[in-house]
């Protein structure tokens, strides 16, 4: 169905676009009797996937939709977002100072951060010869771990870990130091078991891979299944991921859907996502109230605010994101 068809197909107050799983399952009973109000929740499995419908549509179609931050600039720049009712969400209030302050939204204009963490190397302790620190470990591996390591198929992570084993910036435009990250990623290719953005970790439990490129929560995942599996972000450093939360400027339920965002922003609601799917919220009074085994049974839950902000966080590229496209698909092609 195109998403321009989909508003008039519901009858729900508010309809939420999310990835699977990124929200309590009970939410549209918990959200009802809070507030009266219905919602239906549809599920994208990317970004690309709901940024395609979007723009298709214009937007319309969908209340809120949840997509990470490069992507809620692109719509902002588009006027597809609306700018926040913020006297409507007095749960703003629980964010840190730095989720306030992020540079491509300060302030939170038009975008709440849902979630927020790391990229780095996540990797079974019992079976790497060395600990892995650099991204070289992953793009140059050793010969224990030749074809057992796998990379993030998304442009953005491919890309960022190239750029970071060079020393780059992870939203460099410069085509001369975007060829010479592909050519980088295109020798790291022949070392590699998989792209893989979504069972690395179901790898490294089965002990098919032994070094992974990952998202820090979802090499919890894994930990969750096996001690021996370990986080590390590179010594070159990583980029800040921030996934958001955007209120469509084609809605019709503007006010319903800030009443959304101050419900997910409750102390407890927010919790859900860092008790649940493992990843970090930016929400002080949530992270406060959880219990200190799970920041000890997953030591990366414990980045503080300040130490995930100084990593680079990932922009908006503008025209050169056709580059980046145009060298991914070179890479996943050549042989």
């Amino acid at each position: 169905m195109l998403a321009g068809s989909l508003g008039a197909a519901h009858a729900a107050d508010l309809v939420i676009s999310n990835w699977d799983g990124y929200m309590a399952k009970d939410i549209a009973e918990t959200f009802k009797a809070a507030t009266g109000l219905e919602i239906e929740v549809v599920n994208h499995a990317t970004n690309e996937e709901i940024m395609g419908k979007l723009m298709a549509s214009q937007g319309k179609g969908y209340d809120i939709v949840f997509v990470s931050s490069p992507f809620a600039e692109i719509l902002n720049h588009q006027s597809l977002v609306e700018p926040l009712d913020k006297a409507a969400i007095p749960n703003l209030s629980n964010l840190y100072p730095e989720a306030a302050s992020l540079a491509y939204d300060p302030g939170n204009a038009y975008s709440v951060p849902y979630t927020w963490g790391t990229t780095g190397l996540c990797y079974r302790s019992d079976l790497v010869k060395t600990v892995p620190d650099s991204w070289m470990n992953l793009l140059a591996p050793s010969d224990d771990i030749k074809g057992k390591t796998t990379m993030l198929a998304t442009d953005r992570w491919l890309m960022a870990a190239g750029e970071l084993a060079k020393g780059y910036s992870v939203n460099e435009t410069d085509p001369a130091k975007i060829a010479e990250v592909k050519d980088l990623l295109i020798a790291a290719k022949k070392t590699l078991l998989a792209y893989d953005d979504t069972t690395f970790y179901s790898k490294l439990v089965s002990a098919e891979a032994s070094l992974v490129h990952a998202w820090d929560g979802w090499c919890n995942y894994g930990i969750t299944e096996n001690k021996d599996i370990k986080f590390v972000v590179p010594k070159e450093g990583s980029d800040l991921w921030v996934d958001t939360i955007v209120v469509m400027k084609g809605s019709e339920k503007k006010d319903a859907a800030m009443k959304f965002i101050n419900f997910i922003l409750d102390p407890t609601n927010h919790a859900w996502a860092a008790q649940n799917i493992l990843y970090k919220v930016p929400n002080k009074a949530a992270m406060e109230s959880l219990d200190k085994a799970l920041i000890e049974q997953y030591p990366n839950m414990g980045m503080t605010p300040a130490e995930l902000t100084k990593y680079e966080l990932l922009r908006d590229l503008g025209a050169a994101q056709k580059d980046y496209s145009r060298a991914v698909s070179e890479i996943k092609a050549s042989n």
